[in-house]
């Protein structure tokens, strides 16, 4: 795809505590490689990734292959920079919750970031994936996956146990969230919760999704 080849723009915020792992964990995603030497992140920073989506159809066969520009927002995680990660919450249309599986207190704070996403996302329920990161030291481990497990299920969310540093469920994390906000979009029947811009003027001719300029709650 070259620069301005694509259908939808859609952006993707990673939300967690700080030292978590979400900045090698969008540089796994975008670049397939680990950053091990650990820098924190400074307000906010963004990757970037084109992907082909294909949505399935009811009957389970596949529907027309779309183009998706992903903006994947990296934020601080320490409280300093809240009032700035917050700000950015509205835009986004998915989020990616990481917790450390070796820092339980991390994990514990994952209730206080859904909360704060209930109060500043564009809707009260809007399309998360929680990712367990760190899977790989299983040694280190301080969190237990049925004790995830149980936390998404009460969210009603997916959950992933992932690793920046060898890739695992990486891709497949970010994969079903994509998949999340596109099936939101299709179904939802007021689209003013999608912001401008997800939707390229020369892009999808599909009236059952068009962008809204309203930023009001999202009933789907």
């Amino acid at each position: 795809m070259s620069d301005g080849d694509y259908d939808y723009l859609i952006k993707f915020l990673a939300l967690g505590d700080s030292g978590v792992g979400k900045t090698s964990f969008l540089y796994q995603y975008t670049d397939g490689k680990f950053h091990s030497k650990f820098i924190t992140t400074v307000g906010i920073d963004f990757r970037e990734k084109r992907v082909a989506y294909k949505s399935t159809n009811s009957d389970g066969s596949s529907g027309k292959g779309q183009k998706i520009h992903m903006q994947l927002w990296d934020t601080a995680g320490q409280e300093r920079f809240r009032s700035l990660t917050t700000a950015f919450f509205r835009d986004a249309m998915g989020f990616l919750l990481l917790f450390d599986l070796t820092n339980e207190q991390s994990f514990l704070n994952v209730r206080n970031w859904m909360s704060q996403l209930q109060v500043h996302a564009y809707c009260e329920s809007p399309d998360v994936v929680l990712c367990g990161n760190k899977c790989d030291l299983s040694d280190q481990r301080a969190v237990s996956e049925e004790e995830a497990r149980k936390l998404a299920e009460k969210y009603g969310i997916p959950y992933f146990e992932t690793s920046a540093a060898n890739g695992q469920n990486v891709n497949k994390a970010v994969d079903i969230l994509l998949d999340l906000i596109m099936k939101r979009m299709e179904r939802c029947v007021d689209k003013s919760w999608i912001p401008d811009g997800t939707v390229r003027v020369n892009g999808p001719t599909n009236p059952d999704i068009s962008e809204g300029s309203d930023r009001s709650k999202c009933a789907c």
